[in-house]
């Protein structure tokens, strides 16, 4: 059983399809998922085979955490060796609930043939018994597992080239998180130094020294962006551990790509140099197009 492996990004798309045979009866599986907040998993199953999809939804949540992941089983029968009957008594009872239709022109009236393509209009003449049908059952959920591991596999494919673009998105993140934190407008001096000169050139008369020192501090604060940045380091180390750590993380990355988000607003915010501005912008972008990516984590 290909169960969720630690260490290892997974997708939420992918296909997969197998074929199997047990004595008289083929089928084929074809299992495909797509994106989902949770894990929600359907089954389509033949008339008759409805008492499997309990032990499928346990081999489905078994190996996924996320994703609407949806299973069709296409049953045969084959009849050479014990030929077939028609099931007369369902066929009759459909014939009698159709009268009244067909008596009033609602509906057209059906062909044989069309008739006995519905499902278990037409059955084998070889009686089942218990043992053959646990048999049958338990072929039917194996081959299933088998194809959910397929399944599984191509996930882990789109979960491989995931992982190269969200390493590179954190790489650029952290990147712009290097160059905010060298940029001159974020030391304390700086802030100190451009709130005077902007108080001597509104104010040519000038203020008292401990006003001035007062109000320019008050304003330095609201201007400081140190404990934004520290927190987008503490942000980025959190991001590349849950990478490494691997699938299910998709639900952690994605309130992290928020938190990153949060973070990035506020330093635009506050910023107010231009060019500090422009990292703020270059790294907004960045955490959304993370942020995009990430709902194709499992």
């Amino acid at each position: 059983m290909e169960a969720i492996e630690m260490g290892v990004l997974s997708g939420m798309t992918g296909f997969a399809r197998t074929d199997g045979q047990a004595p008289g009866w083929c089928w084929t599986w074809e299992a495909r998922s797509v994106n989902g907040k949770g894990l929600e998993a359907r089954f389509r199953l033949p008339t008759g085979f409805e008492r499997l999809e309990v032990k499928a939804r346990e081999l489905a949540k078994a190996r996924f955490a996320r994703g609407n992941v949806n299973a069709t089983l296409n049953l045969r029968r084959e009849t050479e060796a014990g030929g077939a009957r028609i099931d007369m008594v369902r066929l009759r009872s459909l014939l009698d609930q159709a009268a009244p239709l067909l008596d009033s022109g609602a509906v057209t009236r059906p062909t044989l043939d069309g008739l006995l393509a519905l499902p278990g209009m037409i059955d084998s003449e070889q009686a089942d018994n218990a043992d053959d049908s646990k048999a049958l059952d338990k072929a039917l959920l194996a081959s299933l597992g088998a194809v959910l591991d397929a399944l599984t596999a191509a996930r882990r494919e789109e979960g491989r080239a995931l992982t190269a673009v969200l390493s590179g998105h954190m790489d650029e993140i952290t990147r712009l998180t290097g160059e905010a934190t060298a940029h001159a407008a974020t030391r304390t001096e700086s802030i100190r130094d451009r709130v005077a000169a902007k108080f001597a050139e509104l104010l040519p008369e000038g203020l008292e020294a401990d006003r001035l020192a007062t109000e320019a501090a008050a304003i330095a604060v609201k201007l400081d962006v140190r404990e934004e940045l520290d927190r987008l380091e503490a942000h980025i180390e959190s991001a590349r551990d849950l990478l490494a750590q691997g699938s299910p993380v998709g639900r952690k990355l994605d309130f992290l790509s928020q938190e990153f988000n949060r973070e990035a607003n506020t330093l635009c915010s506050k910023s107010a140099d231009s060019s500090l501005t422009a990292i703020g912008l270059s790294l907004k972008n960045t955490v959304d197009q993370f942020r995009e990516q990430i709902q194709n984590v499992e």
